[in-house]
């Protein structure tokens, strides 16, 4: 399918080929990871490129590509063999590449196009097997979480609870942290993309966890605010209605709904509540290889908004509203939401209700 749709997009865009440069999109394509590879899509040919370090391993495992090994500079390497192809004009990944690399790839007598999300089509939608991979995942990352709940004491630091995590992540089988865990106590948490420090972590305080975890390749994300001691009437207040604010989200994960409906719906209570002013990030962001893929969703009243996503059956993203306190606190509670048999599916088993933990 993913063959037939690229030479499709070929003969619809008047091209001989197509260079796919970027490491998601290589792994999307092959299901071979690697820092430095090339697939080069023709109508009779499927190529796949890579240096001395991965090709012995990519001719054991990509049976059904024809795999070439890099010599010399790669530059030198892909324009002649791009030539001796007979490719006069090739697509490549616009929003992938940089200026650099598209200027070390001209070459006389191949002209290149640009073109951006090539892949977006395919990848918004998970096959089968990817979202195998995801729920798997999604219940790998709970175990994580329900281990670092019972590693906290006062005393520990940001940074140490985020090293326990990274080890349980290795433990459970993971390749690592989806992107680097944002560990945050007290007023820390009003920050939404907090860079995980030293600070100690504090009774009487909440303390907001967003982690994920690299499984069989694909990302997983899961945020969960919690509080260490006695809350206050006002957290409560205010955590009640991020936890309402998600399910009214949730409630709108059906097929043929725009995904900007989840964000506005939110948007629209946070504004009845008071609050709209204190939420300040995008509800909706779709995920998979890369930890942020399309649809990346936030409502414009004006109406604007150039990602007009539709649910479809197979989209994979998330659904995180937060309410941030500058100086006292912040909240955010986040699932991934899985889109089978027309309907959302949650997977994770960590309730959304407040968890109080008092040492």
């Amino acid at each position: 399918m993913k063959r037939e749709y690229i030479r499709t997009f070929l003969k619809e865009n008047a091209l001989d080929a197509f260079l796919f440069s970027s490491s998601p999109s290589v792994f999307y394509l092959s299901g071979f990871k690697s820092t430095n590879a090339y697939i080069i899509i023709t109508q009779e040919k499927e190529c796949f490129l890579t240096d001395s370090r991965y090709y012995e391993k990519a001719k054991q495992e990509l049976q059904n590509w024809e795999v070439y090994l890099i010599k010399g500079n790669t530059f030198k390497f892909l324009k002649k063999f791009l030539k001796n192809l007979g490719i006069k004009t090739i697509g490549f990944e616009k929003d992938r590449v940089t200026v650099e690399f598209r200027e070390k790839l001209r070459a006389k007598g191949i002209r290149l196009k640009g073109f951006s999300g090539v892949l977006t089509p395919l990848r918004i939608r998970k096959s089968s097997h990817e979202l195998a991979i995801l729920k798997e995942g999604i219940k790998k990352t709970d175990l994580v979480y329900t281990k670092v709940l019972k590693r906290l004491k006062p005393g520990i630091s940001e940074l140490e609870l985020r090293g326990f995590i990274v080890e349980e992540i290795f433990k459970a089988g993971g390749l690592g942290e989806s992107f680097p865990a944002i560990i945050a106590t007290g007023e820390n948490s009003a920050i939404p993309h907090w860079e995980t420090s030293n600070t100690r972590i504090k009774n009487n305080a909440p303390l907001l966890i967003d982690m994920g975890m690299l499984w069989k390749n694909y990302c997983t994300d899961f945020t969960r605010t919690i509080y260490l001691g006695k809350p206050s009437k006002e957290f409560q207040k205010y955590f009640e209605m991020v936890k309402t604010a998600w399910y009214l989200g949730f409630e709108k994960v059906k097929v043929g709904t725009p995904v900007e409906e989840i964000d506005k719906v939110i948007r629209e209570y946070f504004y009845k509540k008071g609050v709209l002013d204190y939420f300040i990030h995008a509800t909706v962001h779709g995920i998979g290889i890369e930890i942020h893929e399309p649809p990346r969703i936030f409502y414009q009243v004006t109406g604007k908004n150039k990602n007009k996503f539709v649910i479809e059956e197979g989209m994979v993203f998330t659904i995180e509203p937060g309410l941030y306190f500058s100086g006292k606190f912040g909240i955010r509670l986040e699932n991934m939401v899985l889109v089978e048999n027309g309907r959302g599916l949650v997977v994770s088993q960590i309730p959304l209700e407040i968890e109080i933990i008092e040492f």
